[in-house]
């Protein structure tokens, strides 16, 4: 008689209809006799030749997107507060939610926003309605305004504003004054390690400040003074790329954190003089935000390197640059000449992918094109794929 040995039978059916799944095959112990197999025992077969009973399969790659809950209503009944919106991971082939690592990969809307259900009616000793900031103790020593023209950092080579000076004459210059702190103010950019901004004496209109550090950094804002009035409808909104936060009520002596190297803090006021008086400062962060090949610029204006990983470095890991400037300024970014490689190849692709920061809006340049991008924000991102 024949030995005994494994039979395999034809697998069975992919258990996912993209990406890898898994397939079911019969494995059974025969022998031979007579000329037909006949079904045996499995210990009479030798157990380390088995094959698998499942193995690996896949019928074609898996694509996935972003999908977003609707937004829940706004969390106070007046005044400003917040609305949020789940996300959730797709395929496009079942349109059934996945594990959200599948869509690492794809940029994802803002599921925090700000939002106004009007006017609150003037009572006294009532809790503000909308998100409360974390109190801190009063800093012993405050340092003073900055009161030269023009400070760079040793690291960015960039000029920086002016900080309002101190105001040493009263009388009749004061609003003249305020003004033109505002003026000098708003829409700049703040690169120095610790600073006081200084955002009052505004009339009817918004005042934008961002404050920039190297990676590594997040920075921490604490609030000195604040003269908003929260009825009207006035606010203050901090953005970063990890978070948003908007306040007006118990603002004094409120400590804010960016969580990265990067602060958008944006005042909106209604009634003239208002305002707030902050303080701002940096550390080294306590998480890890950004891998070792990203970069960080602030501009005016720099070059943007494809970052190149050593051997040794993991594999799949995507290279950004974070791209920050003044809020009265845009981004333009130009490239004269790009060679991404051959698009055929449908497993692995190359393409460059630019983020407008401010609208979430994605722009995938691939293949052998130029490449000109402009921004509608002060803010943008750059990842290099593959």
């Amino acid at each position: 008689p024949c030995p005994v040995r494994w039979k395999v039978t034809p697998a069975g059916p992919c258990s996912s209809s993209c990406g890898l799944g898994l397939a079911v095959q019969l494995v059974t112990c025969v022998q031979t006799l007579h000329g037909q197999e006949v079904l045996q025992e499995e210990h009479l077969c030798p157990v380390a030749e088995k094959p698998l009973t499942s193995v690996p399969c896949v019928i074609r790659p898996c694509s996935y997107e972003w999908s977003f809950s609707q937004w829940s209503e706004c969390s106070t009944s007046c005044g400003n507060g917040i609305q949020t919106r789940q996300d959730f991971c797709l395929s496009s082939v079942t349109h059934k939610p996945v594990n959200p690592l599948f869509c690492r990969r794809f940029p994802k809307a803002i599921v925090v926003r700000g939002c106004s259900a009007g006017p609150c009616p003037e009572q006294e000793g009532t809790q503000s309605p909308g998100a409360e900031l974390q109190p801190v103790t009063p800093a012993t020593h405050l340092p003073t305004a900055a009161a030269a023209p023009e400070h760079r950092h040793k690291d960015l080579d960039v000029p920086l504003p002016a900080g309002p000076r101190e105001q040493t004459k009263p009388g009749g210059g004061e609003e003249d004054m305020a003004k033109r702190s505002f003026l000098c103010v708003c829409g700049n950019l703040f690169l120095n390690a610790t600073g006081i901004i200084n955002m009052t004496g505004v009339e009817g209109r918004d005042c934008t400040v961002a404050i920039g550090r190297p990676l590594r950094e997040e920075i921490s804002v604490t609030i000195l003074e604040s003269s908003l009035n929260c009825s009207a409808g006035e606010v203050l909104l901090f953005s970063g790329r990890m978070m948003w936060r908007t306040g007006c009520r118990k603002l004094p002596l409120s400590l804010i954190n960016s969580r990265t190297n990067t602060l958008i803090v944006k005042q909106r006021v209604v009634l003239p003089g208002n305002g707030v008086i902050l303080q701002y400062s940096s550390r080294t962060a306590t998480k890890k935000y950004y891998q070792d090949c990203d970069q960080q610029l602030f501009g005016p204006q720099g070059a943007i390197v494809n970052p190149v990983q050593s051997p040794d470095e993991r594999q799949g890991v995507v290279c950004r640059t974070f791209i920050t400037v003044a809020p009265r300024q845009r981004i333009s970014i130009r490239a004269l000449n790009t060679d991404l490689g051959p698009q055929g190849n449908h497993t692995h692709f190359n393409y460059i992918l630019v983020r407008d920061v401010s609208t979430m809006k994605t722009v995938v340049f691939h293949g052998k094109q130029q490449l000109l991008w402009q921004s509608t924000g002060s803010q943008a991102e750059i990842e290099f794929h593959e």
